[in-house]
């Protein structure tokens, strides 16, 4: 069965891991922005847990008093299956995802029910690609990985400034990101989960290089720039190997508005020298640290997954992000840009990235796919409605 055809489904949406920080976040914003009519459940392992969630949306609307709960759970196969079959379209924000997300993806895959995450894990995605891609494009399902912080602002950001240059030529486009923000347990075990586990990402990337279609014709890449003090943004500029750079690639290999020769680089944006060299260094002991297992525990033990920053800590938080883009003797400068980037604003991505997945008119695509691919102009819409900021901030 797929998402065309078969028996009308009870749900069009089901939210994973819902009592969480985050999926409790995503749940306080489905409660009070789906539209009317939109079918959605909460899912997670504790009937009870998801009971006083139900209370807490219902203060926020009242129709969410007869909101239904799925109970089901990451180690059980069979309640996933049917969590899958049950809806059309599945967000979970249960992580970390190569410990835990890889059995619901399955089910998805077989079920032919769209799926979207949170993850910035690196070799979670490339596994995904590697086993279900094949039988998720079979089914019609859309594997739509990282539709958070990580990488909706940066791929959408890039899709966004390469409308603004000129089509069939060869672009570039540089990414520098600014934030301020508190992070969570649940993403502080996802970051040291995923440094401890640098030789299986490499083995793994190196798998999927092997098994990925090569383009015809075309060239999409991205690449670590070098550490440099930006005239563009009047910081200095390190280069940031997250998934950020990945995805942006990829939605250039999917869509041939990025030209015949796309090349993205992807930098952290950062004001003072001290600050710059100081950042890289922390940076490299604590994924030193993570490599060895007592201080990999010791480090995830500091932080308790499931809590977060306060209501008032995120409300002082915010992300930044501008791009440089350049071809065909164009020059733009664009800006993205919103509150809260770990929480609410991520919280608020992966509840349109959803919505757009059950109620939008889409390309069709199956498999696994970017945001850009996937939902582009209809999500960039989405978002922009929910305040968050994409705007062009020069052309030269």
């Amino acid at each position: 069965m797929n998402r065309q055809h078969g028996p009308e489904r009870p749900y069009d949406i089901v939210l994973f891991g819902a009592t969480g920080f985050v999926g409790t976040l995503t749940a306080e914003y489905l409660a009070a922005h789906a539209p009317e009519g939109c079918r959605w459940a909460v899912a997670g392992r504790s009937a009870a847990r998801l009971e006083r969630l139900r209370e807490r949306l219902t203060a926020i609307n009242p129709a969410c008093a007869g909101l239904p709960l799925v109970v089901a759970d990451a180690a059980d196969p069979d309640s996933l299956r049917a969590l899958a079959e049950s809806t059309r379209v599945v967000a979970t924000t249960v992580g970390p995802y190569v410990w835990y997300g890889e059995p619901l993806v399955a089910a998805c895959a077989e079920a032919g029910t769209d799926y979207a995450d949170l993850t910035g894990e690196p070799e979670f995605v490339d596994t995904v690609f590697l086993r279900h891609d094949a039988r998720a494009r079979e089914t019609g399902a859309r594997l739509v990985h990282a539709c958070g912080f990580d990488s909706v602002p940066h791929d959408l950001g890039a899709y966004f400034t390469v409308q603004q240059l000129p089509e069939d030529v060869p672009l570039r486009v540089d990414g520098f990101v600014r934030a301020g923000g508190i992070f969570s347990g649940g993403t502080f075990a996802s970051a040291i989960t995923a440094m401890g586990r640098q030789r299986q990402t490499v083995r793994v990337a190196r798998e999927r290089k092997l098994h990925e279609p090569r383009l015809v014709g075309r060239r999409a890449r991205s690449q670590l720039g070098a550490p440099r003090f930006s005239s563009e943004t009047g910081a200095w500029a390190l280069p940031l190997p997250t998934l950020d750079p990945r995805i942006v690639a990829r939605s250039a290999a999917g869509l041939k508005r990025y030209g015949p020769d796309f090349q993205y680089r992807h930098y952290a944006s950062v004001k003072t020298l001290p600050m710059a060299l100081g950042g890289p260094a922390a940076l490299g002991a604590l994924a030193a640290l993570a490599q060895l297992p007592p201080a990999r525990k010791w480090l995830m033990d500091r932080y308790e997954p499931g809590r977060g920053p306060s209501a008032e800590q995120r409300e002082r938080s915010w992300f930044r992000i501008r791009f440089v883009g350049e071809g065909g003797g164009r020059r733009v400068f664009t800006e993205v840009s919103g509150g809260d980037p770990g929480y609410g604003e991520t919280a608020k991505m992966l509840a349109e990235s959803v919505l757009g997945l059950a109620l939008d008119e889409l390309p069709d695509t199956a498999g696994q796919v970017t945001t850009a691919v996937a939902m582009g102009d209809a999500l960039l819409g989405r978002l922009r409605a929910a305040g968050i900021t994409f705007r062009v901030a020069d052309v030269r």
